[in-house]
């Protein structure tokens, strides 16, 4: 067995987003096998297990993942996660990755291939609301697959938003209002806010929205009103009906199950997309453990591992 310390280190972005698109469209074909997440929830958070399995790879596996919103005040990652392979000939653990810096590229990447099929344009004004490293990550994701002309940010923190900017020094970025960073081609929430912070009134015809944030019950980011007047793409349905962005408008009965659009694997095998270009389009992202394999089994490829005896 393989024990990878830092699997994402070296890993090109590219890549790692054909290899997310390629795991959509897998899921697209129906042809993994993946059951929801289970959560755990404690006080200050939760651990959520996330299986799956990937034919086309001949990978199977399982990922433990935390979320504690709390955790950069003590100076922790607000999300950390292991992953285990397993074999599926035999069952025997055949590798554990660190995948707490994989999970961030995953993810990114899931937002990067939204925005290849669904933006309304190929030069994008890009809205970021929140500053942290989920919000890198779809910013480095996104640019592999769109130009990105300026960037506008808003985060709690005035700080993080001054170095968000920082980071991204090469483009006009700036930090702004959230109505502000709404008014723009593509729009990334990636907060754990449980109250929504985009006003319906602040979003216009054409947008496209990549509602990260939203990744457990009782999570929401967007007005319901957007969602009304949006098409929305979902990962997998049963999910974001859970935990997604459209989980609390549905306990509230202002959105049903039955207006999602279609999942972001139809988007890529080209069975659901874009019908207009002033249509709003939404993408909602729960994560999914076809993607953690995608990624794994990139990052296993890097021989950055130490031996480990197993059984």
């Amino acid at each position: 067995m393989h024990y990878y310390p830092n699997p994402a280190a070296g890993l090109d972005i590219p890549a790692v987003n054909a290899a997310i698109e390629e795991a959509f469209a897998e899921h697209g074909r129906g042809k993994v096998q993946m059951p929801p997440k289970v959560y755990i929830t404690f006080d200050h958070g939760d651990f959520r297990t996330m299986p799956a399995y990937i034919p086309s790879l001949d990978l199977g596996g399982v990922k433990i993942v935390n979320v504690h919103p709390g955790n950069p005040a003590s100076g922790l990652p607000t999300v950390m996660a292991l992953t285990v392979i397993i074999s599926p000939e035999t069952g025997i653990p055949e590798a554990i990755l660190n995948a707490t810096v994989l999970t961030d590229l995953r993810t990114g990447a899931a937002g990067a291939v939204a925005a290849k099929y669904l933006s309304p344009r190929r030069t994008i004004t890009l809205g970021m609301v929140g500053s942290g490293r989920q919000a890198q990550a779809q910013v480095d994701a996104i640019s592999a697959e769109l130009s990105i002309d300026r960037i506008r940010v808003w985060s709690r923190s005035e700080k993080n938003a001054r170095a968000f900017c920082e980071r991204y020094a090469d483009r006009e970025c700036a930090s702004m209002s959230l109505e502000r960073v709404a008014d723009c081609d593509l729009l990334v929430t990636t907060t754990p806010s449980r109250e929504p912070l985009i006003r319906n009134e602040w979003i216009r015809d054409g947008t496209h929205i990549n509602a990260i944030g939203a990744d457990a019950a009782g999570k929401q980011e967007l007005d319901p009103a957007i969602l009304s007047r949006a098409r929305v793409f979902v990962d997998d349905p049963a999910q974001a009906v859970h935990s997604g962005e459209i989980n609390v408008p549905i306990r509230d009965g202002v959105y049903s199950p039955d207006r999602i659009a279609g999942t972001l694997g139809e988007v890529v095998l080209g069975r659901k997309k874009r019908t207009t270009a002033d249509e709003i389009t939404v993408f909602d992202s729960t994560g999914l453990a076809i993607q953690d394999l995608a990624i794994a089994e990139i990052a296993m490829k890097s021989g950055n591992f130490i031996n480990l005896r197993f059984p």
